[in-house]
């Protein structure tokens, strides 16, 4: 074994053994299914901020991100980033203070749990609905990161994909499995953190690989539209073609996503005291902005380096493996930049993992809280209802697994469907249930189906017809499942004046 391939495989080892430990130690202080699925509301702010953001982020941050930026220049990518930045200040300023406070008074655990609260749904058929559009989104949404795990090792060892993807879904499962929510989200600080190092060792070493700073912007110019904000490049022919307002609104659109994120939600809903929620805001964004933009530019930096001959030129997914190709190159100095190397590759990992594991324990909560106990009313003491909830977790995990089996999938196309698919059904009812009083019960029953059948049928069916219609679904679906959420609201009785009552103390 070479001393470059042995320093990478050192770092990824410390890495996923301390992620393990983190699980193993919080194993020992959850006994509560509140513990399991919400820490118990004792999250700081620190940790409630970074591991939002970490487990929002995804590996859309480190392979979907710089591989469309890579593949066709700034407008598509940074339009993106822009919407998400903005839909990270939003969310923190207007939605995390005010869901801390409702569901706290309401006694609610899970996101499906409190719209059945917010409404006194006691058939709990929003709870119903709730979890069932959890399991059908986050189950693509966690094979896409078990996916971008499976390419890591593909591309940097020449392992065997599914062999790879396999060994990193069972590292996830096993720490989430173990530590619950705390550990989760101690792990996504940490993993936030090595993300960070990964993005800041890339830059500088693709900066340099590439030649310096006036190689890579000379690459870029004599690319055609590759540097504008209103033109796209088309890798294939070498030209560029209009990117249009309709297509920037469609792409900043994004940023709608957030407000209906459970994974994210959660962290609003466990932080320890909510008028610290500021310092939570700040951060977040901070990191949020300077993370993504990071990320293009080693796209752009990439583009260079494969046109200077340092990495092969990349084609279709192949381009969100520029941060591996680096991090393979910068391995072959010696032992210690392998070591480093290794640390950038764990941040893939983490990246992957952060949102992996939040996305398995929401999964989880959604059939063993929501579904076995609120809906369908099974009995279960303490230990009874733990030992369900992991149990169930593996099971999601596994499904998981088996829709990442396609090697060939992108991971920026299925992030996309799955964070529209979250933000239409959720996002508009969360909005209402939190700064409308006339919302009730029906309104957020049919906003939320109309949101999640609207992205399979835009998606599908409208969007292929191209033209005008040829717009990121999660759009048009998020206005019509609000607007359907208003209407059916104000068609059938106003909430009791108890709903109302409650509502109103909610300040």
């Amino acid at each position: 074994m070479s001393s470059s391939i042995a320093g990478i495989i050192a770092a990824i080892v410390i890495y996923l053994g301390g992620m393990l430990y983190i699980g193993y130690r919080f194993s020992k202080r959850t006994e509560t299914v509140g513990e399991f699925y919400l820490g118990g509301r004792k999250l700081g702010p620190l940790a409630a901020a970074m591991s939002a953001e970490a487990s929002d982020m995804s590996s859309w941050l480190l392979m979907g991100l710089p591989g469309v930026a890579y593949l066709t220049g700034i407008a598509d990518a940074a339009w993106t980033a822009i919407g998400l930045a903005v839909g990270t200040y939003l969310n923190w300023l207007i939605v995390a203070k005010k869901l801390r406070i409702y569901t706290a008074k309401v006694d609610a655990i899970t996101v499906p749990e409190f719209f059945s609260k917010r409404y006194h749904d006691n058939r709990n058929i929003l709870c119903l609905i709730a979890a069932v559009i959890i399991v059908i989104f986050f189950v693509p949404y966690t094979a896409s990161g078990f996916a971008a795990c499976g390419k890591l090792f593909s591309a940097l060892f020449n392992a065997d994909y599914h062999v790879a993807m396999i060994i990193s879904a069972v590292v996830i499962i096993t720490y989430t499995a173990m530590g619950g929510f705390m550990a989760v989200s101690i792990t996504d600080l940490i993993q936030s953190i090595v993300m960070t190092i990964a993005l800041i060792v890339i830059l500088y070493f693709g900066i340099q690989s590439a030649g310096g700073t006036a190689a890579v912007a000379a690459n870029a110019e004599s690319l055609a539209g590759y540097l504008s904000f209103t033109q796209i490049h088309d890798a294939v022919s070498g030209s560029a073609s209009r990117y249009t307002p309709l297509m920037i609104l469609s792409t900043t659109a994004w940023g709608l996503g957030y407000f209906g994120m459970p994974h994210i939600l959660l962290r609003f809903m466990a932080i320890e005291d909510e008028n610290k929620l500021s310092i939570s805001r700040r951060v977040g964004t901070i990191w949020v902005i300077i993370s993504m933009t990071v990320s293009v530019i080693i796209g752009i930096v990439g583009r260079a380096a494969s046109a200077n001959g340092v990495v092969p030129m990349l084609s279709g997914s192949d381009s969100e493996t520029i941060i591996v190709r680096f991090a393979s190159l910068l391995a072959e100095h010696s032992f210690l930049t392998a070591l480093i190397a290794g640390v950038v590759l764990a941040g893939i990992l983490a990246s992957t993992m952060s949102t992996a594991d939040s996305q398995l324990l929401t999964a989880s909560s959604a059939v063993s809280r929501d579904l076995m106990q609120g809906v369908f009313g099974v009995k279960m003491d303490k230990k009874q209802t733990l030992r369900v909830s992991r149990i169930t977790l593996v099971l999601v995990a596994l499904v998981g697994v088996f829709f990442a089996w396609d090697s060939t999938s992108s991971v920026f196309r299925i992030v996309a469907f799955a964070w529209a698919g979250f933000g239409a059904s959720f996002g508009p009812v969360v909005l209402l249930a939190l700064f409308w009083k006339r919302s009730n019960k029906q309104g957020a029953l049919a906003g939320m189906i109309a949101g999640g059948a609207m992205i399979f049928i835009w998606k599908f069916l409208v969007r292929p017809l191209g033209g005008v219609l040829d717009i990121y679904e999660l759009l048009p679906a998020f206005l019509i499942a609000l607007a359907v959420n208003v209407i059916v609201s104000l068609l059938t009785p106003a909430p009791s004046r108890e709903i109302q009552k409650e509502f109103e103390s909610i300040k």
